[in-house]
């Protein structure tokens, strides 16, 4: 049986399909025990009748004994159907669950079969994946120019696992023997290693910028209020969350009334997100904030007492346990670019959509009425309301554009951060000191200041934790500000 199973798998190098085919009928019969042998010859059983193991064609009869594979010879055998299967396979799928069972039993195979393999296969990925497999198989052929060949191949990978084989090489007596071999090898895990240490840059600069995306926006609107009205405003992280409960609304909605778009509830939530925690926000600074505002102390009280409001009609309404959300199509897996640095789709969108809020808040502070009559209550209010600037109607829109910006940081959230009650006062805090980092009501400083932080905070984390990041991070802004009080940006004028 260990002869009949080499024989098969030595055969399959130039087999063609329909051989490959056969060989699939026959490793399966034997591993299945359905290859009988009796007087009248080999038979394959099956469910639907028995066929002639040689020409499969069907045959009367099912007597016989079934050959008995040993612990030793199953695995011969599993690996020649797999084999089989990848040259004969009618789906992409089928042959690369085939190649995925070959990976690690590769070495068993001749070194050639993969290039025939690789020649017949019409998918492009599984076709790299087979000649990737094949490159590996070479690490251990005795063919000296093609081990050296293979480690080149493996070594332009660049990921943990080429690291692992190549390395391994080096307790190979040909390493100690061979200068060429041992060339190839130290060479090859130079390359890889300089080549993780890259991706692992990039990966920390990646996952920085994710995450200063979203402390971008929950600073955006904060720096805005605070710049403008002096108004410390604690339930910021608060509308974070309804703008997360607001998107779970939306999901739901089209759950129920058009399943078939529920994929485009994130693209279909943020003008409603942004209305309902704008509107939100312009309902607490007429009926609460307007009447504090010449009491610092009292706004942060009262604003306060708005955060704790918010935080427990949402545990009494919708509970406290995280929210489901589906995950999109778009924003679903990711890339592989370098080593180990794979771009996920659901942080680029978390990026993408806080660099596009960046322009349009710019565009709506430098070139709108709106953002004209802001800037210029921001640097000087009594004399914006002495030339016939609404002062008051002013902060109730400014209020309102802070709180919409906090909501679609809340959104941007759904893919990558649990939701629930609680998420907004994890962000309150890194907002305030990216808000006095940047530099109070500039928006340039808040966007750098929370790339700052996020890049700051995810080098830190894994080798402290997240809180000493938190307290460094602290630490660092209070020594900046100690050089920089008004932080890197200062707006011009001054409040009356």
């Amino acid at each position: 049986m260990t002869d009949a199973a080499n024989a098969m798998a030595a055969g399959l190098v130039d087999a063609s399909a329909d051989d490959a085919k056969w060989t699939v009928a026959l490793a399966g019969a034997a591993i299945d025990r359905g290859l009988k042998c009796g007087p009248g010859g080999a038979m394959i059983v099956r469910s639907e009748g028995a066929v002639n193991a040689v020409t499969l064609s069907p045959v009367d009869g099912g007597g016989g004994t079934s050959p008995l594979l040993s612990l030793k010879n199953r695995p011969l055998f599993e690996t020649v159907r797999a084999a089989a299967t990848l040259r004969s396979g009618a789906t992409a799928d089928e042959r690369g669950a085939a190649l995925a069972a070959l990976e690690r039993r590769a070495g068993s195979l001749p070194p050639e079969f993969f290039e025939k393999a690789a020649e017949t296969e019409a998918d492009a990925g599984l076709k790299a994946r087979i000649l990737g497999v094949g490159q590996a198989a070479l690490l251990n052929s005795p063919d000296m120019p093609k081990r050296i060949a293979a480690i080149e191949h493996i070594a332009a990978t660049s990921d943990r696992r080429a690291l692992t084989r190549v390395d391994g090489l080096k307790s190979d007596p040909a390493y100690r023997t061979d200068p060429a071999f041992r060339g190839a090898v130290d060479e090859g895990v130079a390359s890889i290693g300089r080549w993780l240490a890259l991706s692992n840059a990039l990966n920390v600069f990646y996952n920085g910028l994710s995450f200063a995306s979203i402390l971008f926006m929950a600073s955006a609107g904060l720096a805005i209020i605070f710049g403008l009205m002096g108004v410390i405003n604690l339930a910021q992280g608060e509308f974070i969350m309804i703008g997360a409960y607001v998107a779970y609304a939306v999901q739901e909605t089209l759950r129920a009334v058009a399943p078939s778009l529920i994929d485009w509830y994130l693209i279909a939530a943020i003008p409603v997100v942004f209305v309902v925690t704008a509107g939100i926000g312009v309902a607490v600074e007429a009926t609460i904030v307007r009447r504090l505002y010449t009491r610092p102390l009292m706004t942060l009280l009262a604003t306060w007492a708005v955060s704790l409001l918010l935080v427990n009609l949402m545990r009494v309404a919708v509970g406290t346990q995280n929210l489901q959300f589906v995950t999109p199509w778009y924003i679903s897996g990711g890339r592989l670019l370098m080593g180990d640095f794979i771009v996920t789709w659901n942080r680029l969108f978390a990026i993408v959509f806080a660099a596009v809020t960046l322009a349009l808040t710019w565009f709506v502070l430098k070139r709108t009425p709106l953002g004209l009559n802001i800037r210029a209550v921001t640097q000087n209010r009594a004399m914006a309301g002495c030339v016939g600037i609404a002062t008051r109607r002013v902060d109730m829109m400014a209020f309102g554009l802070g709180s919409g910006l906090a909501g679609l940081a809340g959104l941007a959230l759904c893919p990558i951060y649990n939701v629930n009650p609680q998420m907004g006062s994890n962000f309150i805090v890194d907002s305030f000191m990216v808000v006095v980092l940047g530099g109070v009501g500039t928006l340039a400083g808040t966007a750098i200041a929370s790339l700052g932080v996020g890049q700051i905070n995810v080098l830190i984390e894994p080798l402290y934790g997240a809180v000493a990041a938190k307290v460094i991070v602290l630490l660092m802004i209070i020594a900046f500000l100690q050089w920089r009080p008004e932080g890197l940006y200062a707006v011009k004028g001054r409040r009356k």
